[in-house]
């Protein structure tokens, strides 16, 4: 059975939608359930499910609430929809313990004078000038706003250069700042690596590995997407290396970023060659043939910077990691999974919530199946037509823009990425499916419990087909994490998915199995 109803012009934010949904799809006799604001991208995904019609999704616009839910009874389903308003009706009422509410930033400051840092995440054409209120007020800035017109962005750097304070984005997920996490960042250990990075889940996967490592993290500086644009010439990261080298707390600079022009690669390598500090460059996607500078170690993926910092900060000398395990644990996984596969089943498809995993995965399996096809490609002739429909091999990064329009971030909503797997897994030339598993704060309490489910669901499909499915995860998290990195992990192989220790180790695993393990006694590596 189904029901529907419409709240015209009823606003409430996408994470407390998401969050409602959620809740009302574990009560009993819920099959399926979602209360979504009416944009363009939620009614298909509501019609795709079966949750609306057609005459709802076109006279519903995109400020109006939209309930649907599916349920075994009239009972269940009238329920469902007394919770829903009993959550609407509390979210006005509540109020954290010892928060402080304020509507306006110069009142903000009054109430909290010592505070010298604000977040801002507001729709982006307003993010400009709530920073620079901020930044007039003496602030240190973080946008978490994306959408925000580049010549802003410089507007504002140029601002916070002047009054020599950080300016962090905009579109800048995470930030580690004196030990307190930002954004979608996790629990890690405090220590003496500095990180400046323009990725937000590359910032998260290498302070992971760091902190599983037994290291730590002094700062974690996020600068946006867009800063090591020559329009916007780096101020962040240039700004983050210059705070890096007066801090005494840092003994290992840790620089993370996607490819930038000569020039300002060199003006960053100036800057950082200011220091005898140890410095660790990775730049995912950047030459491969660097000329050794002493003070320097060039790596090619996160975890090999992460790991390397990690052995600098102990003196040791930094070595890279292919497969944390032996080469013939590997070669036995390999083998057995490609023998399980049809001779039609011959590509990959991964479905990342993480931008930087997802760029990282698409780099290292590019030297095993060659390019993959995706919604944010290495090469612009490799970009889907249509995002809903995969090629080949795919690589799909679901926290991008066309994702997350009028909804929440995949690392906090796994529905989205529910429906494609249990898409991808309808197509008979899919071999093996790979995910990230993002925790920590932010991000959705339980995503691997999400991905059990419909990884069992999947694997049903392939099934009536004939078929095998391989599944390869990592999780990005520490244990200290609200969802503890290993319960997480041992939900995805309790579900048959292969579990690896990083989105690199991952990928290549994924890659290996893909091409039908043709490669893999030609490799060797030695397990750190």
């Amino acid at each position: 059975m189904k029901k529907n109803l419409v709240k015209e012009n009823a606003y409430y934010d996408s994470v407390t939608l998401m969050l409602i949904s959620s809740r009302v799809m574990s009560l009993p006799g819920i099959e399926n359930a979602a209360v979504m604001m009416g944009t363009d991208q939620n009614k298909d995904l509501m019609l795709e499910s079966g949750l609306i019609d057609e005459d709802i999704a076109k006279r519903v616009t995109a400020n109006d609430m939209v309930i649907g839910i599916l349920g075994e009874s009239e009972e269940a389903i009238d329920k469902a929809f007394e919770a829903v308003e009993t959550e609407l009706a509390n979210k006005s009422k509540k109020q954290g313990d010892g928060e402080t509410r304020t509507r306006t930033m110069q009142s903000a400051v009054q109430k909290m004078p010592d505070a010298n840092l604000t977040i801002i995440s507001v729709p982006g054409r307003y993010a400009k000038g709530e920073a620079m209120k901020a930044l007039d007020l003496g602030l240190h800035v973080m946008i978490f706003s994306d959408n925000v017109e580049l010549e802003d962005e410089i507007e504002l750097k140029k601002r916070a250069k002047e009054k020599g304070l950080l300016m962090m984005g905009p579109d800048c997920g995470t930030a580690i700042i004196n030990g307190i996490a930002l954004g979608f960042a996790n629990v890690v250990n405090r220590g003496d690596i500095g990180i400046v990075a323009g990725a937000g889940t590359g910032l998260q996967e290498v302070s992971v590995i760091i902190d599983r490592n037994g290291a730590g993290v002094s700062q974690g500086i996020g600068t946006g997407g867009r800063d090591l644009k020559d329009a916007v010439g780096g101020m962040t990261m240039l700004a983050g290396i210059e705070a890096l080298i007066q801090d005494a707390q840092t003994k290992v600079i840790l620089i993370v970023s996607k490819p930038a022009s000569e020039q300002m690669t060199e003006t960053l390598l100036e800057a950082l060659r200011k220091t005898d500090k140890p410095k660790v460059i990775c730049v995912l996607g950047g030459d491969r043939d660097v000329e050794k500078e002493k003070g320097f170690v060039f790596v090619e993926t996160l975890e090999d910077a992460a790991i390397a910092a990690s052995q600098l900060s102990r003196g040791e000398t930094p070595k890279m990691t292919y497969f944390s395990k032996p080469k013939e644990d590997i070669v036995d996984i390999v083998e057995k999974e490609v023998e399980k596969l049809k001779p039609e089943q011959k590509y990959v498809r991964g479905l990342y919530a993480g931008g930087t995993l997802t760029y990282e995965a698409m780099l290292i399996m590019r030297d095993i199946i060659g390019d993959t096809w995706s919604n944010t490609p290495l090469k612009k002739n490799l970009m889907l037509e249509d995002v809903k429909e995969s090629r080949e091999n795919t690589v799909i990064d679901m926290g991008d823009d066309e994702f997350t329009n009028g909804r929440p971030h995949p690392m906090i909503d796994t529905r989205l990425r529910v429906e494609r797997i249990r898409k991808e897994a309808a197509d008979p030339e899919v071999a093996v499916i790979l995910l990230d598993c993002v925790i920590g704060y932010g991000s959705h309490e339980d995503p691997a419990g999400a991905l059990q489910k419909v990884v069992g669901e999947a694997r049903e499909i392939a099934k009536k087909d004939g078929r095998h499915l391989t599944f390869v995860a990592s999780v990005c998290g520490t244990e200290n994490d609200l969802q503890v990195r290993s319960q997480q992990e041992e939900k995805l192989r309790s579900a048959g998915i292969l579990v690896m220790d990083s989105n690199a180790q991952a990928a290549r695993l994924a890659a290996l199995i893909t091409n039908k393990g043709s490669s893999i006694r030609d490799l060797s590596w030695e397990v750190n």
